[in-house]
């Protein structure tokens, strides 16, 4: 293989072994399944292999060949007696090897370590080493941090090989019969030594003198026993190199400890921590406690008390009343704390996990409450899940705390009834009252010059607008609450951050932030939005963010991806900045606009074809067409009433439309082309016969009364007559005996007020108007039919003319 084809494939393995180590942990426990070597088909992406518990005693050449990205390999609590040198020759990953309870015996000899360069943590304690002579392999190990080691004897120059390594911790598991030589630990470089101790163990003097002189870290594990000797070991030295010691899983009497605690309250060690305790033999009256001290802090965890009978009162005054800044009692079942006797240094107090009430600091003196008054140098103060139920007792409580700044109640059962006010001391800029029972009276019960206000996981479903103005208040958490919507700013000039995650928020009104000016920072993630027009402008606002536009400078938290519609359901879970809501469906001026402009456009060029093309008169026609073929299927005709009726119409005109009626009317009405019997003066008056007597005659022979309206037709005498006589007899006939044709125009105020029959004629009854239009006319004569067609009882018969 060429040079360079060499290097390219030995550079792409490099970056495929990246990759694939960037990848997530696979993890895979075969713990307790009564092994007896390691499995063959351990699958290739493994990086977290548990293999404690089970009965394997050899490691061989092969075992870990195909888990080339194993990070983290635990081998505890097996039989191991021996471990081949290639064992880890593909395992160029392995960070963390644990072969910790095994039966290995030569730390000399540990030649598999060659090729773990990148360990980071071995535990090889509970072996059966004879001594702590570390063999050359353990030079190899420059990433190592933590180191576990554990054999019966300690020599000068054990630790040689690994001298020019920092450590961060160092643990020796000292078992029953350690013979150590003073000095063995001056090679090691670690931060922090952890000593573990078996039960009933002689602390040797010499490795605690080593631990206090070299390390300035020091962790005494698992001891039972001993405190006088190390009480008295610490008294009698002059300097001391550690300043943070730790006591773990520790057993001791009340008065091993306080006479501990007073002597370490009296050398260089500044932080003192005590964790995992169990204490015994408590005390009935105050024990003493030394008033000066070098200590910064003192800190005890999951403390367990086995005496039934002791004084409260008495534990409580001993830790209340340590001359050092920090005190840290969690995880205790205490029920109430003390006040100091006199003025406390403590800077910060922390309290979380136990049981305190409400009466925390106070004391009853003749049925009279009295407030601590000696805790005004307390800057801190966490109270993290106790009992506290009354927000405005508790601001009695610290009400003389005239230094705390950093008061935390979280996780507490905190409410308040809004009765009475609250005294909070003057200089608190930070609370937290994060998982309480708080509601929107809250903020009647706040210092006012807080800077930071934590109100998550509460019950507030609304900020007031009348509250008292808090100038200095920059952040507000109110995630996870009751909001609606979004608060107005008003009582918070100088907010800049504003949290409100999982709140209840449908439609953020985003006007409101009109009254933020200085808000920057805005969290209104996780809300159940609702993807309508109402939502429009916080979409908007939130694409601007994101793109930097405009002047406001707001950063919308997790935009866009914790940003959801639960409504409507056609976008359920799609992200608010895929959401297209248009403008013209959301602006009601937009949208009525939009409509009215066509249909008024549409309106105008419907009435200006109707205009042209006469449609209303189409419809009128064709309406009264309708009307008359309707009448004339469910009109009911008394026979009485048609007896001597002989024509289906008689005529009345004006002899100068004589040849309309002649050349028009006739024609389409009579013979072939209507059907029709028509009875007109000109052939049907009887000579002989008076004109009246005529005019009345033909009036009864017909079943209607046609009467052709013109101007001329208004100043004939005689067809007033015949419009009197036939307007008469439409009482017998109906109201449809009389069918009036407007020949012309003829407005009402050209017809003389005698002829007022005919005004109110022409005012009730519809009339068919001759059109001028010749299209027209078919129309015209079948409505005029229409109208006039019907069945007579005493037709004449028609004879021919030879």
């Amino acid at each position: 293989m060429r040079p360079m084809n060499a290097a390219l494939w030995v550079a792409a393995m490099i970056v495929g072994l990246q990759q694939i180590a960037s990848s997530p942990d696979v993890v895979v426990d075969l713990s307790s399944k009564n092994l007896s070597s390691v499995p063959r088909d351990l699958p290739q992406t493994v990086t977290n292999l548990d293999l404690s518990c089970n009965r394997i005693q050899q490691l061989h050449q092969g075992d870990f060949q195909n888990t080339t990205l194993l990070k983290s390999l635990n081998v505890s609590w097996n039989i191991l007696e021996e471990i081949d040198p290639a064992t880890f020759l593909n395992t160029p990953l392995l960070e963390e090897l644990d072969l910790s309870h095994n039966r290995l015996k030569n730390l000399s000899g540990q030649q598999y370590l060659l090729h773990t360069g990148n360990l980071r943590m071995l535990n090889l304690s509970c072996n059966t080493f004879p001594s702590m002579t570390l063999g050359s392999a353990f030079s190899t190990l420059v990433k190592l941090q933590r180191l576990a080691l554990g054999a019966k004897n300690i020599s000068v120059g054990d630790f040689k090989n690994i001298a020019g390594m920092k450590l961060c911790t160092l643990t020796l598991c000292l078992g029953d019969e350690l013979a150590y030589e003073a000095g063995s630990l001056k090679d090691v470089q670690a931060e922090r030594l952890q000593i573990t101790f078996t039960s009933n163990q002689i602390v040797g003097r010499d490795v605690v003198e080593d631990a206090l002189t070299l390390f300035v870290q020091v962790e005494l594990m698992n001891l039972s026993g001993g405190f006088r000797e190390l009480t008295e070991q610490l008294r009698q030295r002059a300097e001391i190199h550690t300043t943070h010691l730790y006591l773990t899983n520790i057993s001791i009497k009340w008065k091993d400890l306080t006479d501990y605690v007073n002597v370490i309250l009296q050398t260089s060690i500044t932080h003192l921590a005590a964790s995992d305790v169990t204490l015994y033999n408590l005390p009935y009256i105050d024990t003493p406690v030394i008033q000066t001290s070098k200590m910064k802090s003192f800190s005890a965890r999951m403390v367990v008390v086995t005496t039934f009978f002791f004084s409260q009162e008495a534990v409580y005054n001993f830790f209340i009343n340590l001359p050092v800044e920090t005190v840290s009692i969690t995880e205790i079942s205490i029920i109430h704390m003390t006040c100091p006797k006199s003025q406390s240094p403590i800077l910060e107090l922390d309290f979380s996990y136990c049981s305190l009430s409400d009466s925390i600091f106070s004391r009853v003196e003749h049925q009279e409450i009295l407030e601590c008054e000696n805790l005004g140098n307390v800057r801190k103060l966490v109270l993290i899940n106790n009992n506290l139920k009354s927000f405005q007792l508790l601001s009695k409580r610290v009400q003389y705390m005239k230094s705390l700044q950093h008061l935390d109640l979280s996780l507490n059962s905190l409410v308040y009834d809004s009765l009475e006010e609250c005294v909070w001391p003057p200089n608190i800029t930070n609370m937290t009252l994060a998982s309480n029972g708080l509601t929107d009276s809250v903020f009647k019960c706040l210092p006012k010059g807080i800077e930071t206000l934590d109100l998550e996981n509460n019950q507030v479903s609304v900020v007031p607008s009348s509250i008292f103005k808090m100038e200095n208040l920059l952040s507000l958490n109110l995630n996870s609450n009751r909001l609606r919507d979004l608060p107005v700013c008003d009582g918070f000039p100088m907010l800049s951050e504003l949290m409100l995650k999982s709140n209840s928020f449908h439609a953020p009104s985003v006007n409101k932030l009109e009254s933020c000016p200085k808000l920057k920072t805005l969290d209104v993630s996780s809300n159940p939005f609702t993807c309508t027009c109402s939502l429009r402008d916080f979409i908007h606002l939130a694409t601007k963010s994101e793109q930097k536009t405009g002047n406001t400078g707001l950063e919308l938290v997790s935009w866009p991806l914790n940003y959801y519609c639960i409504y409507p359901e056609d976008v359920r879970d799609s992200t608010l900045n895929s959401i297209w809501l248009p403008e013209v469906s959301c602006d009601v001026g937009i949208l009525a606009a939009t409509i009215l402009c066509p249909a008024v456009i549409m309106i105008v060029v419907v009435l200006t074809l109707c205009h042209r093309l006469d449609v209303p008169w189409y419809m009128s026609m064709i309406w009264q067409w309708t009307r008359a073929k309707h009448r004339a299927r469910t009109q009911q005709v008394r026979p009485e009433d048609l007896v001597g009726v002989e024509f289906h119409a008689f005529v009345s005109y004006s002899q100068h439309d004589a040849d309309w009626v002649h050349n028009s009317l006739l024609p389409n009405l009579e013979g072939p082309a209507g059907g029709l019997q028509i009875c007109h003066h000109e052939k049907n008056f009887v000579p002989g016969k008076t004109i009246i007597e005529n005019i009345i005659g033909c009036v009864e022979k017909s079943r209607r009364s046609v009467f052709v309206l013109s101007a001329h037709f208004v100043k004939s005498e005689w067809c007033h007559y015949e419009l009197y006589f036939a307007s008469h007899h439409r009482l017998a006939r109906g109201s449809d005996s009389i069918v009036l044709v407007l020949l012309e125009p003829l407005p009402q105020y050209t017809i003389p007020s005698k002829y007022y029959q005919l005004k109110s004629m022409m005012g009730r009854h519809t009339y068919l108007e001759w059109p001028q239009e010749r299209a027209k006319h078919r129309l015209f004569w079948a409505n005029l039919r229409a109208a006039l067609q019907a069945d007579l009882p005493n037709a004449p018969v028609i004879e021919i003319e030879g």
